[in-house]
């Protein structure tokens, strides 16, 4: 099965998440940047507003068509117990109807991020949603990560 793993990451979990589930299902990767300034305390707290208001963001440039696979995996931070306003932004400009989609979601342990992963199911209608995963402090737990990431790949495999 043709797969992608797209993702955002601000701080490094949601890429490390996203580059092992990659691996595992010998996918296609791509990162999407979102064009706004989100480094730095006042820019964190930017951040976690616009993603409570639901807002979208400009992005980059994406250089993988997600009509031409079978399988997508959409990976986010747990931003206030919500999707990031770059992955909103993407999952608003493709239609990913018809495709298996799965969702992971990175946490800071403050939100176990199932709110994230109920709400990127609601923005992905018409697809063929499978598993959920939601790693907690990734880059502090790779061990851990690694063995979660192992298992819900698996499953994915197996359906």
């Amino acid at each position: 099965m043709k797969s992608l793993v797209v993702f955002y990451t601000r701080t490094g979990n949601t890429k490390f998440l996203a580059e092992k589930i990659a691996e595992e299902l010998e996918a296609d990767i791509e990162e999407i940047i979102d064009k706004k300034k989100r480094q730095g305390k006042i820019a964190w707290l930017s951040a976690g507003r616009d993603a409570m208001k639901g807002n979208k963001t400009e992005i980059g440039e994406i250089t993988k068509n997600p009509s031409e696979y079978e399988l997508i995996a959409i990976g986010t931070p747990n931003w206030a117990s919500k999707p990031t306003p770059a992955i909103r932004t993407y999952l608003g400009k493709y239609d990913l109807s018809g495709k298996k989609v799965v969702a992971f979601c990175s946490s800071d342990g403050y939100d176990s991020g199932q709110k994230v992963i109920a709400e990127l199911k609601t923005m992905i209608p018409n697809s063929d949603s499978l598993e959920s995963l939601v790693v907690e402090k990734p880059l502090k737990n790779k061990a851990d990560a690694e063995n979660n990431i192992s298992e819900w790949c698996n499953k994915i495999k197996l359906q």
